[in-house]
């Protein structure tokens, strides 16, 4: 199974740029899909953005135009570059995969609904203020 580390969290005023980023250790090699996931305090996990092992990528309508998501499958990490930042953006931020029981392409739009992955990260914090 693959263990996910997220890091570069932090804090920003409205408008500003941050960017997070995922290593992803032990079996990597059967995952299909990685994501973007985050969870303000009271509210329900959602879908950020999505990244297929092909390719095509799946965004929230909230954060389309706004926040890119990239992987290099060599350096095994998952990216998310997030610009004009929203204080409704502040959330921890998880990263998680699917990792089937074989290696396969992936080719479509991947999902944005947390029970499509069986991986997760500890997640990291961010914030930004008005």
């Amino acid at each position: 199974q693959v263990q996910l580390v997220e890091s570069g969290g932090g804090s920003v005023q409205a408008g500003g740029s941050l960017s997070v980023s995922c290593a992803a250790s032990g079996s990597t090699g059967r995952t299909y899909f990685m994501a973007w996931f985050r969870q303000a305090p009271g509210k329900e996990r959602e879908g950020v953005a999505a990244i297929a092992n092909t390719g095509p990528t799946t965004y929230a309508d909230s954060v389309k135009g706004r926040f890119t998501i990239s992987q290099d499958s060599a350096k095994k990490r998952l990216y998310l570059q997030m610009n004009s930042l929203k204080p409704e953006d502040t959330a921890m931020y998880y990263c998680a995969a699917y990792q089937g029981r074989l290696f396969a392409d992936y080719s479509r739009p991947p999902p944005l609904t947390p029970p499509a992955y069986n991986s997760w990260g500890q997640g990291t914090q961010v914030t930004v203020s008005s």
